[in-house]
């Protein structure tokens, strides 16, 4: 294993900071789209219309972040591309098919006849497919981890190649828990970004609700790893570098609690950004160095070196255009009044 720190290393890191903000922007769409599923009682048509409103804007944009990491996985490291894509080629077809689904179904609900059966159609499409798709990501996730990719590149069969790595109880209770850690999200922002009281604690309760999920399941990924990711069982509970992460997530799980309880919602979301960050970049420090578990590294599976440096040169080029273009997207649509931030109890 290589001490120092490679030009490989640099570029998955990268990758793990385009996947860092994909949770945070678009895993929070998706999170919208579950609560348009459940959006129940007399503000029902209000909840729906909110999370539309704050989807509406950026929602294309936040694709950006899943495309850089497709991108630079099949070019930068090719081998491990093919790894995933054939292990895996199921649930990321179906997870892709759910993208585009979702964002077809949330055009056509905003732009398509304004009658009842037809927005009932569009929208049952929109959520469906928002609650499918951050499952199937999860699902892909827990494959990966579990070190079953790894061990299906020598399967006899066809079902240990394409079906077995991702049929386990463990991949599975891992895309609950990042649909959980969605709509988490998504209802802490909304706290913020709803300008009436009532639907300000409308998805304060589904936070509350969403966190305890987050916890719950997590507990249970965490109970199934030790027998089906051994890998990270190990590196979450058996490595002293993991400490610090658990407690800057537990920390932060716990201020977000007590911000919604006490209805201070823009504390609540910083917290809530700071414990989906400490939750992405556990997974990224435990994995590391290996990019296919549990024995693949990062450096094993990089291109040639001439690929990658000028891999790097176009993303110098290409941040110094997309970071100040998502600050301006988001000043323009999401700026709120400092008033809406934080609210006393009625």
């Amino acid at each position: 294993m290589n001490d120092g720190i490679t030009l490989p290393d640099v570029l998955a890191g990268v990758m793990v900071l385009a996947l860092h903000a994909y949770t945070l922007l678009a895993g929070a769409d998706f999170g919208g789209g579950l609560w348009d599923l459940l959006a129940r009682g007399p503000r029902q048509r209000a909840q729906r219309d909110l999370v539309a409103d704050a989807i509406g804007p950026i929602w294309e944009a936040n694709h950006v972040w899943l495309i850089l990491v497709v991108v630079m996985l099949f070019t930068c490291f090719p081998a491990a591309f093919a790894a995933y894509a054939i292990a895996l080629h199921i649930p990321l077809t179906l997870m892709l098919v759910g993208v585009v689904l979702r964002g077809s179904a949330f055009t056509f609900r905003s732009y398509d006849s304004r009658r009842d059966t037809v927005q009932r159609r569009w929208g049952l499409v929109f959520s469906i497919a928002s609650l499918v798709t951050p499952i199937l990501l999860g699902v892909s996730l827990g494959a990966a981890l579990s070190g079953a990719v790894g061990d299906s590149v020598t399967a006899p069969t066809a079902f240990g190649r394409f079906v077995r790595p991702w049929l386990g109880p463990f991949p599975w209770a891992l895309g609950v828990f990042v649909l959980a850690l969605f709509a988490y999200l998504a209802a802490v922002y909304l706290t913020v970004e709803a300008g009436e009281r009532e639907l300000r604690e409308d998805f304060r309760r589904r936070a509350l609700a969403a966190a305890a999920a987050v916890f719950a399941v997590g507990g249970v990924v965490l109970a199934l790893a030790r027998r089906d990711a051994p890998f990270l069982w190990n590196g979450l509970l058996g490595s002293p570098r993991a400490i610090p992460v658990h407690l800057s997530a537990a920390a932060a799980a716990v201020l977000a609690a007590w911000a919604l309880w006490h209805r201070r919602y823009a504390l609540a979301r910083y917290a809530a950004i700071f414990e989906a960050s400490a939750i992405v970049w556990a997974w990224a420090w435990v994995q590391w160095p290996y990019f296919v578990p549990p024995d693949r590294t990062i450096d094993d599976l990089a291109a040639p070196e001439a690929t990658l440096r000028l891999v790097a040169i176009g993303l110098g080029a290409g941040f110094v255009i997309l970071v100040p273009s998502f600050w301006v997207l988001f000043r323009i649509f999401k700026r709120r009044p400092r008033a809406f931030a934080d609210v006393p109890p009625p």
